[in-house]
């Protein structure tokens, strides 16, 4: 088995894989962590000890902390996927080294599963596009503020609205400012992000886009919306499966 490590703005997510699939995940704090949490962490979910080890991250410093705990746990050390070490799928970027490595991973991923064009909609702390164009390379994306970070920022602004729980809506008009803030968020997200699905599509030159939804968010979000293909949570993970593989 094999430990798949992707290490978030807000949350870090570990998962162990085989040669056919993710089998179990898990999460922790990626900020608020110490490297022996996330040995136990690691250890919970791969039992009998994991063959290898593989990362993307977003937070480099954290990256190091990450092979400590592996060091120190299971005497490995991760692969990392990057610009650079990318297999699976091409990259047509004119600076691949600002690519986020999950993007890469979920670009990896949707190609494996969805075939070319796609495109992945991430509802993590940012809510990001990754497109993957005809010739089956990542070819460039968008970047939104995520849900939470919307919503955090009205209350962290403002004197009267509170820090709310994202869920569904009972209705578009909010009776309380609750309410409204879950119209806004909620249903603003869905309208944001079938709008950029048009572009999108007008931009590839296709009727239609096999889009697949991940991240935090993308249950509640996404599944009202027409144009998503899927909703897949571990796809981050699977594509780090995917990159292991295609190293061997």
């Amino acid at each position: 088995m094999i430990l798949l490590l992707d290490i978030g703005n807000t949350h870090t997510h570990i998962g162990v894989g085989d040669e056919n699939k993710v089998l179990a995940h898990g999460e922790i704090s990626t900020h608020g962590s110490t490297v022996a949490e996330q040995t136990e962490a690691m250890r919970e979910l791969c039992e009998g000890g994991p063959t290898a080890a593989v990362v993307c991250s977003v937070v480099p410093d954290k990256t190091s902390t990450m092979q400590v705990a592996l060091r120190q746990g299971f005497d490995l050390f991760a692969s990392e996927l990057n610009h650079s070490t990318v297999k699976g799928v091409g990259v047509d970027y004119p600076n691949p080294k600002t690519i986020g490595p999950d993007r890469l991973a979920n670009a990896i991923a949707a190609k494996a599963h969805f075939g070319t064009p796609s495109v992945v909609v991430d509802f993590g702390t940012a809510v990001t596009f990754d497109v993957v164009d005809h010739a089956g390379r990542y070819s460039g994306g968008i970047i939104a503020p995520g849900i939470s970070a919307m919503t955090d920022y009205l209350h962290e602004k403002t004197a009267l609205l509170p820090r709310i729980e994202i869920e569904e809506p009972r209705s578009v008009i909010g009776k309380s400012t609750k309410e409204a803030m879950l119209s806004g968020a909620v249903y603003g997200y869905r309208g944001l992000v079938k709008e950029l699905l048009e572009k999108l599509k007008s931009e590839l030159d296709v009727y239609e886009l096999k889009t697949v939804a991940t991240g935090g968010c993308a249950e509640l979000i996404a599944k009202d919306i027409p144009g998503i293909s899927a909703i897949d949570a571990n796809l981050t993970l699977e594509g780090l499966r995917l990159f292991h593989y295609a190293q061997a």
